[in-house]
């Protein structure tokens, strides 16, 4: 059998399995990927998340020695959920990105990766192989970009003419010699729109994202979120998908194939008062499937209570005066405290002074003093008004 077979059988196998979309790449270093990415570190733009080894990320023979072909695969994703419940007051809605809808995709695309590494083994039993999913040390983006699954846009994302960039990629770093593909020319052409709807400005300049200003990487953190992020959250529960939205190589874009990532609405859309109060088992049972639910619930009912504030929901606050009471959590309490004063009601403004009288962590305590002094201003403001 020539390389050439080989790779067209590869092909075959793919879609018989399900895989939307594959290409072929040369395991050669990334080196104008490494230039990116010491830039990257320099300027502190890193989530934190990434691979800490730079020449991992950007050499595969350190991953797989005599690697010599990196075969990458594409699952495209709903970005439409069907019977999309209402968001009212009194019934405040939380979301999770499309990233986080359905099964969780590290596990469907390494179980598909899987397949396609037993294929390959019974047709060459002696070729090794390492595989991996976004949590991997390479780049997704960069093998995909090199492989010609599509080219990388201003958003940071992988845009494929096919499916837009509601896509997931992974990659398998293989030690057969095959064809590669041709890279797909960069199509964003004079289009900044992504770069001027990201709500923090995290997209520095088309392809440069600043990640510690990003809403993903923000709704992840376990700490507080900054107080200049909060009002952008929104009612984002984890991840966000605005750069993707406005994109329109994503215009009509919504794939309902791949059935493992349709959305079931009342959990990637839910209402945002129970996850105040949600057990671990509970959140484990309704979220953990989800991608969004790795960082456990801890930011999720954070990123809760930023929602129900930005919402002003008055019928959250004798839940929210519970958590700043009695959450043993100090992220928790602060939260509680900035969201009742963004309600700014009455109730809420007691409920703030009660709280600081025996508050001893010192930022939750700032953050009370704050929420009634905002208070006390809207009030005045008011009286002014009237």
């Amino acid at each position: 059998m020539t390389t050439t077979e080989l790779k067209e059988e590869i092909i075959k196998y793919s879609k018989e399995i399900g895989i939307d979309k594959i290409g072929f790449a040369s395991a050669d270093p990334f080196v104008t990927l490494k230039e990116r990415l010491v830039e990257h570190r320099r300027l502190g733009y890193e989530s934190g998340f990434e691979e800490k080894d730079i020449d991992k990320r950007v050499t595969p023979t350190k991953l797989l020695p005599e690697a010599k072909t990196i075969i990458a695969i594409a699952l495209a994703y709903p970005s439409k959920m069907k019977d999309e419940p209402s968001n009212r007051r009194g019934n405040r809605r939380g979301l999770f990105c499309r990233a986080s809808w359905g099964r969780d995709y590290h596990q469907v695309l390494k179980e598909k990766l899987q397949k396609l590494e037993a294929f390959i083994q019974q047709r060459v039993p002696d070729c090794r192989t390492v595989s991996m999913v976004d949590t991997g040390e390479l780049s997704d983006r960069a093998v995909a970009e090199r492989a010609g699954i599509g080219w990388s846009g201003k958003n940071c994302a992988i845009i494929t003419p096919e499916f837009g960039s509601y896509v997931y990629l992974g990659e398998m770093i293989t030690t057969l010699s095959l064809p590669v593909d041709t890279p797909i020319t960069e199509q964003c052409g004079t289009c900044n729109k992504c770069v001027d709807a990201c709500p923090t400005n995290a997209l520095v300049q088309g392809g440069q994202l600043n990640s510690k200003k990003c809403i993903a990487y923000l709704t992840q953190t376990k700490t507080s979120v900054p107080k200049r992020f909060r009002k952008a959250i929104g009612n984002r529960l984890y991840g966000c998908d605005t750069c993707q939205q406005v994109c329109p190589k994503n215009k009509g874009k919504d794939f309902h194939h791949q059935t493992d990532f349709e959305p079931d609405s009342e959990i990637v859309k839910p209402t945002l008062l129970p996850l105040l109060t949600i057990s671990n088992r509970k959140f484990k049972e309704t979220y953990g499937p989800l991608a969004g639910s790795w960082r456990g619930k801890k930011p999720i009912q954070r990123n809760a209570m930023i929602a129900l504030g930005n919402y002003k929901e008055k019928e959250s606050s004798d839940r929210l005066g519970k958590l700043l009471q009695e959450d043993p959590r100090p992220v928790i309490r602060e939260t509680a405290a900035w969201a009742l004063g963004e309600i700014g009601t009455e109730e809420a403004e007691n409920m703030l002074k009660k709280a600081v009288e025996y508050e001893s962590e010192s930022n939750v305590r700032t953050e009370i003093q704050q929420a009634i002094k905002r208070i006390k201003e809207q009030k005045e403001e008011n009286e002014c008004l009237h």
